[in-house]
């Protein structure tokens, strides 16, 4: 008997039915790739026009409409600018800063209503998918502040007549190509990264959300993701690298994880450039309710609190001599803040758990002498180059903690005046109790001097400077210090004690204890030191500290004073013995060839009894 599967009515029925629904599916599809997709289209390229003033145009490629699975796929999209609208905003003065180039291979619209979109002229949709993206942004400061234009519509405004609403649940654009070119400095700054991802929430544009200032773009939450972000400075001594970005803008916080400068090797480095040279880590940094729309629109960098967690600075110092003239003002924190042309305005930078180590390499001792501050804790107020806050406050306060040497405890206070034409600012702090002999990994290497024994009470000091010099009072409380004064033996590569100098050292220079008796009055040094245009800021801090140290310790000017006087007799005595040693050999040598001759001329002239041999 032949199989036959539409023997009974409800099968017949149900097969009729499901062709009946076939149909419709395949005709409705049909109708709305050559009917309603032109219609989309047209309404999003007029949404486009009109939302950017005629600014920004749109084009498609092909598309196709999945109606089962309720989809569209766009291909090859192109946001492009009017390039001739735009010059002509700029000759108005109203042209935006940002100008963005965008062109997409694939784009899934997922989740749409297009009967909704036909009948209600709302448009609503679940997500849209960015394949492949490529995006060409740039920045020229066109104007400062928002431009006050004739059209004051909202966006929703504008497109009003055409559609009731725009809703759009997910915005998804995977490893977006990003190249981004900065005009404000004097070359095109060109920077690209290839690891970005962004993604838009709840976009949704309508008389309720028109002026909603919660939202970025008319999105509630819009994230930036940035991995392996990595370059090279101009210069080329550098090389760049930051793990992770990553910017939300509902919470207002940037997060910026792994960062590392790294410079190139120390020949490189030194044979093309007098600066110092150094290294940096940052493990993280949070920047807390991040104004991103004045920093988007304007550049301007505006934040309540800028957290820095974690992370060294390793400083190598030039071994060469700098070259003579140069000025080393622009170092001062208040001018390097200006240099930085931006406008910022942070009111609190926290720097916690930072290790920074100075390195120098002294030719006379052929080796390298480290100082560090281990743990070391910064918290700065009123960090800003910005005008109005510059006018209702000027000062910049920084409060720092350290450990010294990783054994004595440090504070300072400093206090900088950010719109003095002196670069005004004072310095006050204090080194706890430690051993001494801590800083003979600065002092033997650098100094040709090894402290034996020593423990230092407290090193106060409080400084009024600018970048012409600095004026102040230093204190250095000790008990039983005790040098030793070293020489450099190349042959082994090792120090040598200096005997007879270290003697007369301990014995005619060194005080040991400051104040020289139990409850005595402690000698106090106060400074007058004179900057001169070749010192970087923290140089002068250096010299203005050792300045008062020296007296602390005994060495005043008036001992100074003798030391160079036996220095210059010591060197007057080496070069009359020098002179006397070069005559002595002088002689032995006129001497010798005295005798030489003499023997040849012996040897040369025959004897009477040679002759009569001859005979």
């Amino acid at each position: 008997m032949r199989f036959n599967p539409f023997r009974r009515k409800w099968q017949k029925f149900v097969a009729a039915f499901l062709l009946l629904i076939s149909s419709i599916l395949v005709i409705g599809a049909i109708i709305l790739n050559n009917y309603l997709w032109p219609i989309l289209s047209s309404k999003i390229k007029e949404i486009v026009v009109k939302s950017s003033d005629g600014l920004y145009k749109v084009s498609f490629g092909e598309a196709e409409f999945h109606m089962v699975q309720g989809k569209i796929v766009i291909y090859n999209i192109t946001l492009t600018p009017d390039t001739a609208k735009y010059y002509q905003l700029k000759v108005q003065h109203i042209a935006p800063n940002n100008l963005v180039q965008l062109h997409v291979k694939r784009l899934v619209i997922s989740q749409i209503h297009p009967f909704k979109l036909y009948f209600e002229h709302k448009l609503e949709i679940g997500m849209v998918q960015f394949y492949e993206p490529s995006l060409n942004a740039s920045y020229e400061l066109n104007q400062v502040k928002d431009s006050v234009t004739k059209d004051k519509r909202t966006t929703w405004q504008k497109i009003e007549k055409k559609l009731k609403s725009i809703s759009i649940d997910r915005i998804l654009l995977g490893d977006v190509k990003f190249r981004y070119q900065d005009y404000t400095g004097n070359k095109v700054a060109v920077r690209e990264l290839k690891e970005m991802n962004l993604s838009a929430y709840n976009l949704l544009i309508d008389s309720a959300t028109q002026k909603d200032s919660t939202r970025f773009l008319y999105c509630k939450n819009i994230v930036a993701e940035i991995n392996n972000y990595q370059g090279k400075t101009p210069n080329k001594l550098y090389n760049y690298n930051i793990n992770f970005i990553r910017l939300s803008t509902q919470q207002s916080q940037l997060n910026i994880n792994g960062i590392t400068l790294n410079p190139v090797n120390s020949n490189t480095f030194f044979t093309k450039s007098k600066a110092d040279r150094f290294e940096l880590r940052v493990d993280s940094v949070q920047v807390n309710h991040f104004n991103y729309i004045d920093y988007y629109k304007y550049r301007i960098i505006n934040t309540p609190r800028l957290v820095v967690n974690g992370g060294s600075l390793h400083v190598y110092a030039n071994p060469d001599k700098p070259n003579e003239g140069m000025d080393k003002t622009k170092t001062f924190p208040a001018i390097g803040l200006q240099n930085l042309h931006s406008d910022i305005l942070i009111d609190t930078l926290q720097v916690r758990d930072f290790n920074i180590l100075y390195s120098e390499y002294n030719k006379k001792s052929d080796k390298t002498g480290w100082v560090n501050f281990n743990k070391t804790a910064v918290l700065l107020t009123n960090v800003t180059t910005n005008k109005t806050a510059l006018a209702k406050n000027n000062f910049c306060e920084a409060k720092v903690s350290s450990n010294f040497m990783g054994v004595g405890k440090m504070n300072a206070s400093l206090s900088f005046n950010l719109t003095s034409q002196l670069n005004e600012f004072t310095y006050k702090g204090q080194l706890e109790a430690m051993e001494l002999k801590a800083v003979n990994m600065a002092t033997m290497p650098l100094g040709l001097v090894k402290i034996n024994s020593g423990l230092l009470k407290q090193f106060n000091f409080d400084i009024k400077a600018n970048q012409s010099g600095s004026t102040g009072q230093v204190e250095l409380l000790y008990n039983n210090l005790e040098v030793v004064l070293l020489k450099t033996d190349t042959a082994l590569n090792k120090f040598k004690r200096k005997p007879i100098a270290t003697v007369f050292a301990n014995h005619y220079f060194v005080k040991h204890n400051n104040p020289d008796v139990e409850n005595g009055r402690p000698r106090v040094a106060h400074v007058i030191y004179t900057r001169t245009n070749d010192v970087p800021f923290f140089k002068s801090l250096w010299r203005t500290l050792f300045m008062g140290i020296k007296p602390c310790v005994g060495f005043d000017e008036k001992k100074e004073e003798e030391v160079k006087a036996i220095n210059k007799e010591q060197i007057e005595l080496k070069a009359e013995r020098k002179i006397r040693r070069e005559k002595r050999i002088q002689r032995r040598e006129e001497k010798r060839k005295k005798k030489e001759e003499q023997n040849a001329h012996k040897v040369s002239t025959p004897t009477d009894g040679d002759a009569i041999n001859n005979e």
